[in-house]
């Protein structure tokens, strides 16, 4: 299969793009710098330059392409809390895909996030089912509803002849290479000497291993129904008072306790995610794909070491 990927050359991409190449797949993927081209050069895959900004790139590549992964978002836009323009990026890439892809049956693949799911009650393990209707809850973290709200319209797309699916990453998608919330909590705990939890540290996120979540979006592009959502979960939720332990017992520095309005102190803008609970279950993805994670949990990855050299 022909695929166009954006986001090919970050961190779930760099997992999916050899994945699919062995798989057999011929790849293109989106590069808004040479350091990006390069890099998919290297792995092995079709170079298309531009950036989310360029619908004219994406339509022409999308229409050549028998399938399309979208893990790309400007999460630049976001963290500096336009959430309104990162979300308006992402839909018109969508609208771009879907102009390309309706009524020809071919696979469009989102990336989509799963922590704090809207309209859950806190604590409420999150399945394949849930977060699949507007809801007026505004979750846990900020500009998270204008992201699901994309997912859905992609979901939406299974009316218009598109072999739609989204993905759900938990915010622990591990591994070596990692730059993003376990890396970014590490540094966080380096740079105060300590590392928290909120209260007992008994609240649970979800995490997967990036090769496992790498390979469940190439399975999704073969073979996921139109409309399905799917979980990318290997540990359905493991304690943050763990991790953090697991943090200090490699930095050599203390796990303590604070309160939620003080997390903030130590772990930065995670501060707000911090203390959330918000495991997730993969059951209905593994009966619907046989998707099983076969890549180290969380704390195991993390006592490899890797994450603290």
């Amino acid at each position: 299969m022909r695929v166009f990927v954006t986001g090919a050359s970050g961190w779930v991409g760099r997992g999916l793009v050899p994945d699919l190449i062995a798989a057999g797949h011929e790849v293109t993927g989106l590069a808004r710098s040479d350091a990006a081209a390069e890099s998919l050069r290297a792995m092995g895959a079709g170079v298309r330059r531009g950036s989310l900004d360029d619908l004219d790139a994406l339509r022409t590549a999308s229409a050549a392409a028998e399938g399309v992964v979208h893990l790309a978002f400007k999460h630049d836009l976001f963290f500096t809390g336009d959430f309104a323009a990162a979300t308006d990026a992402d839909r018109a890439a969508i609208d771009t895909f879907a102009e390309a892809l309706a009524g020809t049956g071919k696979p469009l693949v989102m990336a989509s996030g799963m922590l704090g799911v809207l309209g859950l009650p806190p604590g409420a393990v999150a399945t394949e089912r849930d977060g699949l209707a507007p809801s007026a809850d505004a979750g846990p973290i900020s500009g998270a509803g204008g992201r699901m709200a994309n997912a859905r319209h992609v979901l939406a797309l299974a009316g218009q002849g598109v072999r739609s699916s989204v993905v759900r990453l938990p915010p622990a998608t591990h591994g070596e290479g990692d730059n993003g919330f376990t890396a970014t909590a590490i540094a966080f705990a380096r740079r105060a000497k300590v590392a928290v939890y909120v209260g007992d540290g008994g609240n649970r996120w979800p995490a997967v291993h990036r090769d496992d979540a790498a390979r469940l979006f190439r399975l999704a592009l073969e073979s996921a129904p139109a409309g399905s959502v799917l979980h990318a979960v290997g540990d359905e939720g493991v304690p943050i008072r763990a991790v953090a332990e697991t943090f200090a017992a490699h930095l050599g520095i203390p796990a303590v306790s604070v309160t939620a309005d003080r997390a903030g102190d130590s772990v930065g803008w995670l501060g707000g995610l911090w203390g959330v609970d918000g495991p997730a279950s993969a059951r209905l993805t593994h009966d619907l794909l046989g998707w099983r994670p076969t890549r180290p949990g969380l704390l195991a990855d993390l006592e490899q070491g890797h994450y603290f050299a």
